[in-house]
């Protein structure tokens, strides 16, 4: 009796479905069944599904009532495999990795399909696009082979396992949705924007801080116009580059303020306001679409929504249902402590395995107790800003944890010489990726100005961009290995959370980065957040093995999202 199962679109209607040997090929007849979630519901000793795309198929079983312990998500293992040998960016679909192990021409991948509030993926794609069960099983076992000639293998198993987990953490949060009280967030934008106009203009709040910004410059400028602003700081005799807020906070003139209130109010209102309230709220809950590993580091983007990018201030609205709590849970320092496990620095790991503020005991042994300059320099480190008195910085964090600074340096310089370069588990970074000053922006989120942003940080590849500057690949290859080890991490922490979850009522509601959120009966408030903490332990052993790091989290109990900060 096999545990592991594989399930594809039959000709005609229905699915096939067969279970798998060793070799990832039948291990019995491959069977025919009238009904996708009726096929996976009367097989309950399945753990692991094999399928296409777990972004076509799981939430039509979800729709069904039908939840799968595991899968395996066959496109995304190609992404990962092709990234790992060196080939990101060619074609991903199944179909392409068809015609690839038979030596056809290969097709490109479909276009991404749009967001849109409320759809469900189709289980029956364009022609071309699902494969027969014996394609797609040829597809598969040829994947199992690749598997085996990765660098570290059992390394590269374990991501594209966490990747699959991953892909069903972000299925359930979309069904799920975040508790989102829309009469809160009318109160919200009122009290901030003001009144409404009748055609969808600017609202009063906006139109007031419009015309002090003109009466500053002396004539009407367009202060949602970036290239307005700048020229109008010109005649005044005062040169800007761009209208970022930590770059005209420091001009000294009558327009500053009420533009940056401006700029603040209309992100607000473009991103966040009563047109995506309408849009993308509905019986209660906010429903983005989360895309598991949406960036080249591993890091997840939303379809459409902005739900990674939401201002203080509206999450107001996240409330918690009558009798039911937010667990809001924070990994602490986590990209110093990535650090530490990847790198095997004796001493940044000794620093690391302590629950307690690590950017002290870091300033403690290499900067006589001055917190912010060793933060400074372990985060100069991690992202490339070495430069001034970041290279003083990094010279005396080099001294203390030399292992930890040389990995990131030969991830450096490996990024500049054009080499591959891999996160702890084996997911790769583009040899000619770079990072400059691009950063990822969600899909479908407005931008009234993109580049602004506080400051320098944490950078993204674009796919399709190539940067020829060596520093910039550099630079991002820096920050990759780090970013991208955390992401390994994360998508295991996300996994070990969810099989907790599932014998609860609690369920997963949001996750970026470094947080995640759970929502939950209030009794079930302490278990959850004891499941968090055993989630990051396990996630580490099984990411970096037996180290002494230690992944803490700052969590909190509240009814609403905002109270969590």
């Amino acid at each position: 009796m096999t545990d592991r199962w594989a399930l594809a679109p039959a000709e005609g209607g229905g699915v096939e479905i067969a279970a798998l040997g060793p070799d990832g090929l039948p291990a019995g007849p491959v069977l025919r069944e009238p009904d996708l979630a009726g096929a996976v519901r009367s097989r309950p000793d399945v753990t692991r599904w094999v399928w296409r795309s777990t972004a076509e198929v799981y939430p039509r079983l979800l729709a069904a009532g039908v939840r799968v312990e595991r899968c395996y998500d066959i496109e995304d293992a190609e992404t990962l495999l092709l990234g790992h040998e060196g080939r990101y960016g060619e074609p991903r679909s199944a179909a392409a990795a068809l015609a690839r192990l038979r030596g056809g021409p290969v097709p490109p991948d479909p276009p991404q399909r749009a967001a849109e509030p409320g759809a469900q993926s189709p289980l029956f794609e364009p022609e071309g696009v699902n494969l027969p069960l014996a394609d797609l099983l040829a597809v598969y076992a040829e994947q199992q082979r690749r598997h085996e000639r990765a660098e570290y293998p059992d390394r590269m198993r374990l991501l594209t396992a966490a990747e699959s987990a991953g892909m069903l953490v972000a299925a359930e949060m979309n069904r799920a949705g975040l508790p989102w009280r829309a009469d809160v967030h009318r109160e919200v934008l009122h009290g901030l924007l003001g009144e409404r106009y009748a055609g969808g203009g600017e609202p009063r709040r906006l139109a007031e801080l419009a015309d002090e910004v003109s009466d500053a410059f002396g004539r009407r400028v367009r202060p949602d116009l970036p290239a307005d602003v700048i020229k109008a700081f010109a005649q005044a005799g005062i040169k800007v580059k761009s209208t970022r807020r930590w770059e005209i906070e420091s001009v000294d003139h009558p327009a500053v303020k009420p533009l940056v209130e401006y700029k603040k109010l209309y992100r607000i209102w473009v991103a966040h306001g009563w047109s995506w309230l309408q849009d993308w709220v509905r019986e209660g809950r906010f429903r983005p679409e989360f895309l598991a590993g949406g960036t080249v580091t591993g890091r997840w983007v939303t379809n459409g929504g902005g739900a990674l990018q939401i201002p203080k201030v509206i999450r107001r609205a996240v409330v918690a249902d009558p009798g039911w709590r937010l667990v809001v849970a924070d990994a602490d320092q986590m990209e110093p402590r990535v650090l530490a496990a990847i790198s095997r620095d004796l001493g940044l790991m000794e620093v690391a395995g302590r629950e307690t503020d690590l950017y002290q005991s870091v300033s403690d042994r290499a900067f006589a107790g001055d917190r912010a300059q060793a933060k400074l320099a372990v985060l100069g480190a991690v992202y490339g800003q070495t430069s001034g008195d970041g290279l003083k910085n990094l010279a005396a964090l080099r001294r203390r944890f030399p292992k930890a600074v040389a990995y990131v340096d030969d991830a450096a310089r490996a990024g500049e010489e054009g080499r591959l370069v891999r996160t702890w588990l084996g997911r790769t970074c583009p040899p000619a990726a770079g990072a400059g000053d691009d950063t990822v922006e969600e899909a479908g989120l407005p931008q009234e100005d993109p580049a602004d942003s506080p400051a320098p940080g944490p950078q993204e590849w674009v796919p399709g961009y190539a940067s020829t500057n060596a520093r910039a690949r550099g630079r991002f290859a820096r920050n990759f290995v780090v970013q991208g080890s955390a992401a390994d991490w994360a998508l295991l922490l996300l996994a070990a959370l969810r099989r907790t979850c599932a014998d609860m009522a609690a369920e997963l509601v949001f996750f970026q980065h470094d947080e995640v959120i759970v929502h939950c009966p209030e009794e079930e408030a302490g278990a959850v957040v004891a499941a968090i903490r055993e989630a990051a332990d396990l996630a580490a052993r099984l990411t970096f093995g037996q180290t002494p790091v230690r992944f803490p989290f700052t969590t909190a109990v509240v009814e609403c999202y905002a109270d969590a900060k």
